[in-house]
């Protein structure tokens, strides 16, 4: 018998290629006329096209969005807001950039526009993440969700190669996590082993031939397939982790996903074996956690916490952190266990 409750959430998507030249229209369709544009350093070009696409829709610009979003940056922009009477922000960029479009709106009810270049998926999801004082907590509501987002191919292929690997992975873990998540349903264990076969495909792609647009839109696709994944279910402990390695402990929030996730699989595979089954019949491989792992030592990802910073010495204080609260894992969640978890991915040992 199946028992579940799925709620699809009502956010508008343009998938293909040169849809970025649509952002004035989508504007206009929301019936907004005064853009405040977010970008940052590493997509200047695709923020100056859009820029472009707006012409006179475009009010004010910021290009300082931070990782983890920070209330402190947010609180920074929303003087923009107000200054120059915005009523619509239009973010280009990853999950830093569409972070700070979200507490905006959350804030002010202001009309989002996203048009990624990463493969985050955080774009169609209603949950925001935000870091104060050192901890990083999460909250979801329907003002959260963007309106709409522009999904153009030709913005993710200028993603270099290694952020291009850690960014898929990240996306990999939505998925992976949404098929053993407390409220799982059809629809999404659909969308997240369509996801997961997306990624397997486009991921050994990018060492061929990094800007190969197939590659990149099977990984853009799945992107979003793994945002929605993320968006209907709640996640388990490779979250919590991240959040916590990340909010705590400062560590690049896409690199820390990939190096966490092969292990926390291993970890829930005992009370999950249908799920790693599955996912290791789509990624064509024996076992779901060294499947992955192989995934990303082939495609030249990160393996090990420590080559992300972490020093060995906070890693108790990291378990201690991410056990202090109890929440969903089909597997139960205990210090010992976390903390053995941590242990192999600072070393980054293969899992079994």
């Amino acid at each position: 018998m199946h028992n579940f409750v799925y709620t699809a959430q009502p956010a508008r998507v343009i998938f293909g290629m040169g849809t970025a030249s649509t952002v004035g229209d989508e504007v206009r369709r929301l019936g907004r006329s005064r853009v405040l544009l977010l970008g940052g350093e590493h997509v200047r070009p695709q923020a100056d096209l859009v820029e472009r696409a707006l012409g006179s829709l475009q009010v004010a610009r910021f290009d300082g969005a931070v990782m983890h979003t920070p209330v402190s940056v947010t609180e920074r922009v929303l003087k923009y807001v107000t200054e120059h009477q915005a009523d619509a922000v239009v973010a280009v960029g990853g999950g830093s950039t569409t972070g700070l479009a979200k507490a905006l709106a959350v804030r002010t009810g202001i009309d989002q526009v996203i048009l990624p270049t990463t493969y985050a998926g955080s774009e169609v999801t209603p949950t925001l993440g935000e870091t104060a004082d050192g901890v990083k907590t999460t909250r979801s509501s329907p003002d959260i969700l963007p309106e709409t987002v522009i999904y153009d191919v030709e913005f993710s292929a200028g993603l270099p190669v290694p952020m291009a690997v850690t960014s898929a992975v990240n996306a990999l873990a939505h998925a992976v996590e949404a098929l053993y998540a407390e409220h799982a349903n059809p629809i999404v264990d659909a969308l997240g082993l369509q996801a997961i076969a997306s990624i397997g495909r486009g991921l050994p792609a990018l060492g061929v031939d990094g800007a190969d647009l197939e590659g990149r839109s099977d990984l853009l696709l799945a992107a979003w397939l793994s945002g929605v994944c993320l968006g209907s279910v709640g996640m388990a402990l490779h979250h919590k982790l991240c959040h916590v390695l990340g909010g705590s402990f400062d560590l690049p929030h896409a690199p820390t996903h990939t190096v966490m996730l092969p292990h926390v699989m291993a970890y829930n595979a005992p009370s999950v074996p249908g799920v790693m089954a599955g996912i290791a019949e789509v990624l064509d491989v024996d076992s779901a956690p060294a499947g992955v792992y192989d995934l990303i030592v082939s495609a030249g990802g990160p393996t090990t916490l420590a080559d992300l910073g972490m020093r060995e010495a906070d890693l108790d204080d990291a378990a201690r952190r991410a056990t202090e609260k109890t929440y969903p894992n089909p597997r139960e969640v205990t210090y010992v266990g976390v903390r053995r978890l941590l242990g192999e991915a600072f070393s980054g040992t293969r899992p079994e």
